[in-house]
This record gives structure tokens, sequence and C-alpha cells, in this order.
């Protein structure tokens, strides 16, 4: 069966993008996916198109969501912004200041922006977990405040894979009373009227386009220190990506990489970042507060990633060796494992959003990604 013709709208200026997404279904490079750009925060590309399942009987609707992985992180980031913009969060104070426990095990200066940045030096969990422990929030936030960091805190990224919600959302849990999933959603989906969830309510999950599961990880664990951050991180859980097909996964309050969306709600919420944290009279963070993001954390080789990553607060900024089709200046972007992603770039007032539900090989974003960024930047100059 052919793929269903690429949907939606877009402005005249994108056709040369419409036309590469167009192309990944014909080119059977993708499955089912959405693509999004905003500019000045309104909605200039808004497509979907394929399939939203692997034996191609689903088409993917305008409404269809999908698992975004760590994108979801970029939600997550902006619930800690939220609080910053308040008067709440201070991201140079130590975790223990909203956490008292997690000050044990030597982790008393352990401050907030190295939890934002990845630099905490606690990038997964000590003591074996599995899903269901990941789905237990009293538990695995219990283990991680126990344990020692891994690495000298603030002294280098070691990106917290899965558990990056846990820690962010524990603050924010500390702070507000409520568990992130319901925070991000009171506070900052529904105000934008973004159909994003961190926790996905049973009653959308007949929207969901589930993951078609990619290759194995290019890393060889068998090479790997086990006592390395890499080893720690990558194997504990071993990633599966069929986990994200159970009910326990999909409603679970997972920051790091349970969230539920398509482009369009994706872009909707992150074009705060480069419409100065308004959109559509919405006003949610001020300049100084986005500003933040792009102060430089760490810089240097990921002790987890094992790639040369620049890691703002809450965000990736450009690494044009790592990562070519991102363009320098006040830009950040996050992606998930198998290749969605998200790019703000604050310079020009733009936003831009992919989600699919086949994945590709990597951890941040993918060959598809990349196409349709260059393609974009291509048509903005």
């Amino acid at each position: 069966m052919h793929a269903p013709t690429v949907q939606g709208r877009c402005a005249a200026r994108f056709e040369p993008l419409r036309a590469r997404f167009a192309a990944l279904f014909a080119n059977d490079e993708d499955l089912g996916a959405s693509l999004a750009v905003t500019l000045d925060g309104e909605p200039v590309v808004d497509l979907w198109g394929g399939h939203a399942d692997e034996a191609r009987t689903r088409p993917w609707r305008s409404d269809t969501l999908t698992h975004v992985w760590s994108t979801t992180k970029t939600m997550t980031s902006l619930a800690a912004l939220l609080l910053v913009e308040r008067g709440e969060l201070n991201v140079d104070a130590p975790v223990r200041r909203y956490w008292p426990e997690f000050g044990a095990a030597g982790k008393g200066e352990v401050l907030v922006r190295h939890l934002l940045g990845h630099t905490s030096g606690v990038s997964g969990w000590e003591q074996p977990v599995n899903t269901d422990v990941l789905c237990d929030w009293d538990l695995s936030t219990r283990l991680l405040a126990a344990q020692s960091p891994w690495w000298a805190p603030g002294s280098a990224s070691g990106y917290h894979a899965l558990n990056y919600g846990h820690l962010v959302g524990e603050v924010v849990r500390r702070i507000t009373g409520q568990k992130l999933g319901r925070f991000f959603a009171e506070q900052i989906a529904q105000p934008l009227g973004a159909d994003f969830h961190i926790g996905l309510p049973a009653s959308e999950s007949e929207r969901v386009a589930r993951v078609v599961p990619p290759p194995p990880l290019p890393i060889d664990m068998a090479t790997l220190d086990p006592a390395s951050p890499m080893f720690k991180t990558l194997t504990n859980p071993l990633p599966d990506a069929t986990v994200s097909w159970t009910p326990a996964w999909q409603q679970a309050d997972i920051g790091a990489a349970n969230g539920h969306g398509n482009a369009r709600s994706v872009a909707r919420i992150q074009s705060l970042i480069a419409c100065g944290g308004e959109v559509d009279g919405v006003r949610l963070l001020s300049p100084q507060t986005i500003e933040r993001i792009f102060e430089p954390q760490a810089e240097g080789m990921d002790l987890v990633l094992g790639l040369p990553m620049r890691m703002g607060l809450g965000w990736g900024l450009p690494q044009p060796a790592l990562l070519p089709f991102i363009p320098e200046g006040r830009v950040c972007f996050w992606g998930g494992w198998g290749g969605s992603i998200v790019i703000n770039d604050a310079d020009r007032r733009l936003t831009f959003a992919y989600m699919m539900n086949r994945m590709a090989p990597g951890i941040i974003g993918g060959p598809n990604a990349a196409a349709l960024s260059e393609a974009l930047y291509r048509c903005v100059g």
C-alpha cells in the first residue's frame, strides 16, 4: 500500500520543506510522521503523512500522537524554567534546598543547574532498576537521593538519559506539591492549548502511533568499562523501545522519556523560547529567563553519549562539528531516541519540530531530522 499523501498546510515560502517531507514517504525513508514550523509563534508549516502502524492499515491523522522519547526533556526543562520565572526556583542553589534528602552521599553541592545541564554526576541509577522501578516515582527518586555522584558535579556533562525527569521533576514536586506531569499539563500545555502529555491519559491511547523499534544502539557494551557512567547509564535498564507500547509506561510520570505529542504540539509549546516567552498573548517566561538557556553548562566529551556536546540550561546548544544542520547563534535543541527533534531559533523567532514513529539508529536526532532541518534553513536563509 502506498503512503497517504502528505496533508496539512504549508506557507509557499516553505514549499521545498514540504517536498522534502513528502519524499521521505515516497522513498520509504519514513513510516508515519508530523512536521511543524512556527515563525513569530504563528504556524507556517503543519504537515503529517504516512501510517500510524507498521502494518500500514491506519493513516497518520491530524491528531495522531506518538511517543517522542527524550524530546520530552524539553518540556520538563520548561516546567523548571517556569518556577525560575516565578522566583520559586534558583538554578544556582543546591538541590538539597528543595529536596533535602538529595544532599546525601556527597551530593550536598550539586546545584539545580547541574541537573538541568546534565552535569550532576547522577546520570542513572546505581542500584539495578527495571521499568517497574522507573514507573514508581517514590522508589526511583529515593534511590537517586541515596546514591553518590559518578563524577565531580559540574565538571563534565553525562547525559541523564532516563532519570532527568525524576531529578528535575522531584524538585518541581517539592516546590509545587504537584507531580511533574500534572504541573506541566495545568501550567504549560493547557494555557497554550497544546496536545502534549507527560503521562498519557488512558482515554487518549487510541490516538497513539506506536513506535517501531530501531536497530541496536551503535555502542558495543562489551568493550565498555562496567564502572563507567556510559555503561551504568545505558544498561540500567537496557533500552527496549517496546516498553513504550505498555499502558504502565505511557501513563507514568517519566519526564525524561515518555512524552506523547506531535510536531504541532511540540512546536506550539517550544515556540515560547523562540518568541521571548509569549505566544498568542500567553506569557509564561520573560526574555531574561530564556537567556539563561543559552549559558553553556558543559562543553566537551559527554561521559554518557561519548560525543562532543555543548549543554545549555535544559537544552543542547549548537555544535557544528557534530550537528552541522543546527545553525550557530541563540539556538537550542534536543531530540529523542530514534529521530524526533525540536529546534528553537531565538535569532529568527523560529521553531521546528519533527515527530515520527519509525525509529532510526542513534540517540540524538537522525538522518530525517537532519535532512528536514537543512531544507528548512534553505527556505529561511
